[in-house]
């Protein structure tokens, strides 16, 4: 299971009041490259909860070198720029913990799902 950097969270219905998704990614070198959006795992409460501690954390760009995506592609997962209007980005300090079936050929991750946050990763590891 690899760990990947927090970088964005997906607004519920265009408002910073509960969140929708995690945006994750991995470091190529310098370079932070998104991986996925991840919805499957995180509790309704923590939905509520996390957006609050989220907020010190937010900056005002994607710091994603990879977005955005020029289609939704065939499953629909694609982060175009219309997509990321709706992001809170954030400075790519915290670690997850994702669980997922595979790489895809693109260096996505298919069928993400949230197992947790580490404390005890930096974000570049």
């Amino acid at each position: 299971m690899p760990n990947v950097s927090v970088s964005s969270a997906r607004r519920s219905r265009l408002e910073w009041r509960a969140l929708d998704s995690l945006l994750v990614g991995y470091y190529d070198g310098r370079e932070l490259m998104y991986a996925a959006s991840v919805r499957a795992g995180i509790l309704s409460e923590f939905r509520r909860v996390l957006p609050l501690h989220l907020e010190a954390l937010r900056i005002s760009r994607c710091p994603f070198v990879n977005l955005p995506d020029r289609t939704e592609g065939q499953c629909g997962e694609g982060l175009t720029a219309a997509k990321m209007a709706v992001c809170c980005w954030l400075r790519p300090f915290i670690v997850a913990r994702i669980e997922f079936l595979e790489w895809t050929p693109d260096n996505r991750l298919r069928h993400p799902r949230f197992a947790g946050f580490r404390s005890d990763k930096d974000a570049r590891d």
